[in-house]
């Protein structure tokens, strides 16, 4: 059943059946980072690209157990080379990028805009993420997954403009 109606008084259930408020910071933390694999569903829906956008979407799955199963040795924990695999992926990419004197604005390429939004939401996802760290133990190495992701994002942004042809000297606007 898609619906229960045990969330109607604006509480909610955590992975180990603790009730709490649908606004806990625990909440926010792995709601946003739902809104950011929803996100990055639509880029690997939408977008032409050989970046492994499922197994983002995978480690985003698995920090979202992780933040909704606090305290529970059983939660799920992403890879101990997850944040290393990213920065070689970054590298990689990086690499074979022209450089840019200008800030990157976001709508020079539909591939480069919505590789922006995800990155936008990402850093959304790691306010929450750190938010949430401040109160209660956050499990490694979340925070700094979180952190990296969003400049890959920033990153295949980046690729896909260039891809599209887009001048990375030509004006803001």
């Amino acid at each position: 059943m898609v619906y229960t109606g045990r969330g109607d008084a604006g509480r909610t259930d955590l992975g180990d059946g603790q009730r709490v408020s649908k606004t806990d910071a625990r909440i926010e933390a792995y709601g946003t980072v739902d809104e950011l694999n929803a996100v990055l569903g639509r880029v690997r829906a939408e977008t032409e690209t050989d970046t492994d956008i499922a197994g983002l979407q995978q480690d985003l799955h698995t920090i979202q157990a992780a933040l909704a199963m606090p305290d529970d040795p059983e939660a799920p924990t992403l890879a101990d080379d997850a944040v290393a695999e990213l920065e070689d992926t970054i590298d990689e990419y990086q690499a074979a990028l022209p450089d840019r004197d200008r800030f990157v604005v976001a709508g020079d390429s539909a591939a480069g805009a919505s590789f922006q939004h995800a990155r936008a939401v990402c850093r959304r996802a790691e306010r929450r993420v750190v938010a949430l760290a401040e109160a209660e133990a956050v499990p490694d190495p979340i925070g700094a997954y979180l952190n990296r992701l969003s400049d890959l994002l920033f990153v295949c942004a980046r690729r896909a403009d260039d891809a599209a042809g887009v001048d990375p000297d030509a004006p803001a606007y």
